[in-house]
């Protein structure tokens, strides 16, 4: 393989639909396809990011040198053969019920994904799922050897995969598989306490502080048996997602006493006690698997990807207690970061072609979708079209008028750049606040992005301030990681609250928009490298004294992060934010030419 060759990943079908592409080895572009069809967690063929892939690279799909996808079909269908096979006739509804897409589409998907691009099917490759997961929590890293931990839900038969990378190859060498899965286990508690599965999860992480772990003891006596590795046993009497359409059934909801919640229901303290028990039970599986990783490799650093990588909670637990001098994850841990993992698992390993780890590593700040310039005559056509009125102002003018804005208490989104590749948004297509008002977190999360009011923000921090705020060390730029507020900064609640909601509300320290009520936050770290947010951030100390913000993705529940110009600008009319920074314009709300809320 040449050395500027380009390798084209694609994951598709199941959820997080994303395309990336390499050239020579270095990552040139990745994104979902979620973000240009603006469908939450779209799993359609990603016609539209692979258009995008292509275009950054200035080439038609003809000249990639390789195509692979993410995983591999066959032995999909081998395990949902066996699956099912076990539990007949329980099974017989599922069965039926999946077989008609596999036999017309899945088993082909070679000659499907061949026709989607227009190519012969010999162009088309397949890498295992979580040798997928394996290699973009690896080869981007900044290490020249790590341990590797990979966990999610079911990749074709691995549910966690643990081995060593060195230099340009990896090597995976346990397993544990389907259908004992800790993604599995912790989906089935989203589901039970009322939210939806692949999107909840974050969800029940943030209910976990409300509660109390009182069913921990139910859940390793009747749910799971571990053992000393860490791996275990699901008792498959309480769940039928091997053989069902449901992940939970009546067995489970009464060994714990209650039917599963519905959906926008009230949250009772039983469901928030479900959540933090599930919740502790997860952190003691993964820590345990860590330290046996650490053990059975010998190795001082630690990558992580898979779906169950993204609870930041647990990753802020391996980060202090595992034993690894450093912890890193792949900041499109999920499915979507398939895509990238078998292009980078194509060309490192399978070409054999040299890795050189960077000192931070080679994301690129993770900083790999769509750009809105600074100018474009294009969007400017656009955003006049939809009755955007903005002032234009120089990038260090923009920042410091940003920095006043929030000191003021009001709440800017910020469009500009390349889009953020992953779930979390990182200043491109972010909305930031005051951290230090005591009422932004409701005001965000009821005003703004309409979701529920319990859920934490997450404080962007300037990386040499972080100390000063949080119980950490180093940096955390992609908001992975959970840290203890300091202590100095804490204040005790006047008095107790039974409701959630009076708890949101109760001041916890001296920026109580980003500390949960279990005084933890989910820290992000800005350098110089994350140019304005950084500009921001120092204008921000400046004037309040203060370099925390709230940094959180600018959408509104149950939409992906905006992409757009367009996408931004309806964004922002839709809501109660104050301000947009689209490019280097500034949108006043009250000075926009019609306040279009139904624009969606």
């Amino acid at each position: 393989m040449k050395k500027n060759s380009t390798v084209l990943g694609i994951s598709a079908y199941y959820h997080d639909s994303a395309a990336a592409i390499l050239r020579g080895g270095e990552i040139v572009a990745a994104a979902q396809e979620e973000r240009f069809t603006r469908v939450k967690s779209d799993a359609s063929f990603p016609h539209n990011a692979i258009d995008f892939c292509l275009q950054a690279c200035n080439i038609s799909i003809e000249n990639v040198d390789e195509i692979v996808f993410y995983e591999d079909p066959l032995k999909k269908f081998e395990r949902l053969l066996q699956s099912q096979h076990w539990t007949v006739p329980k099974s017989v509804v599922a069965f039926l019920h999946s077989m008609p897409k596999w036999l017309t589409q899945n088993l082909w998907l070679q000659k499907g994904i061949a026709r989607e691009l227009g190519l012969p099917r010999k162009n088309i490759t397949f890498c295992d799922h979580h040798q997928s997961h394996a290699a973009s929590a690896f080869y981007p890293s900044p290490f020249a050897q790590a341990a590797i931990l990979t966990v999610d839900g079911v990749g074709e038969w691995s549910t966690v995969v643990c081995g060593v990378g060195d230099g340009n190859n990896i090597t995976l060498h346990q397993h544990m598989t389907y259908p004992n899965s800790l993604g599995l286990l912790y989906s089935a508690f989203t589901y039970y306490c009322g939210f939806k599965i692949n999107s909840g999860e974050y969800k029940l992480m943030g209910l976990a502080p409300y509660g109390q772990p009182r069913f921990v003891d139910l859940i390793k006596q009747h749910l799971i048996c571990m053992h000393e590795d860490g791996s275990f046993v699901m008792n498959q009497r309480y769940f039928s997602y091997t053989h069902g359409m449901r992940t939970i059934n009546r067995e489970f909801e009464a060994l714990f006493g209650q039917p599963s919640r519905k959906p926008e229901s009230e949250i009772t303290q039983f469901f928030m006690d479900v959540a933090a028990s599930i919740q502790m039970v997860t952190n003691e599986i993964l820590l345990t698997m860590a330290k046996h990783v650490r053990a059975q490799t010998g190795q001082k650093n630690l990558v992580l990807a898979g779906g169950v990588a993204l609870n930041v909670v647990s990753m802020g637990l391996l980060q202090r207690e595992s034993g690894f001098e450093r912890v890193w994850v792949q900041p499109a841990a999920g499915d979507a970061g398939g895509a990238l993992g078998a292009a980078l698992f194509v060309w490192h390993k399978q070409h054999n072609n040299c890795r050189l780890p960077k000192a931070s590593d080679n994301m690129q700040g993770s900083f790999l979708g769509s750009e809105i310039r600074s100018k474009s005559a294009e969007d400017d056509v656009e955003l006049k079209a939809l009755g955007g009125e903005w002032e234009t102002l120089h990038e260090n003018t923009l920042a410091r008028k940003v920095a006043e804005l929030i000191a003021q208490n009001k709440v800017v989104g910020v469009a500009r750049g390349r889009a953020e590749w992953g779930p979390r948004a990182l200043g491109n297509r972010s909305i930031f606040a005051n951290a230090q008002h005591a009422d932004t977190q409701y005001k965000l999360n009821v005003k703004i992005k309409a979701r529920e009011g319990f859920r934490p923000f997450a404080p962007m921090v300037l990386r040499d301030d972080a100390a000063e705020y949080f119980d950490m060390q180093g940096d955390s730029p992609y908001m992975l990681f959970t840290y203890p507020v300091r202590e100095e900064r804490r204040f005790n609640p006047a008095r107790d609250a039974l409701d959630i909601y009076e708890k949101v509300k109760q001041t916890r320290s001296d920026i109580p928009a980003v500390t949960h009520v279990d005084y933890s936050a989910r820290v992000q770290t800005v350098d110089e490298s994350n140019a304005f947010s950084h500009s921001v951030l120092v204008a921000l100390k400046h004037l309040t004294g203060c370099s925390v913000m709230v940094n959180t993705s600018f959408n509104v529940r149950g939409e992906p992060i905006v992409n757009s110009a367009q996408d931004a600008y309806r964004c922002f009319m839709a809501t109660n934010m104050d301000y947009v920074v689209i490019g280097n314009r500034l949108f006043e709300k009250s000075k926009q030419r019609r306040e279009q809320r139904e624009i969606s």
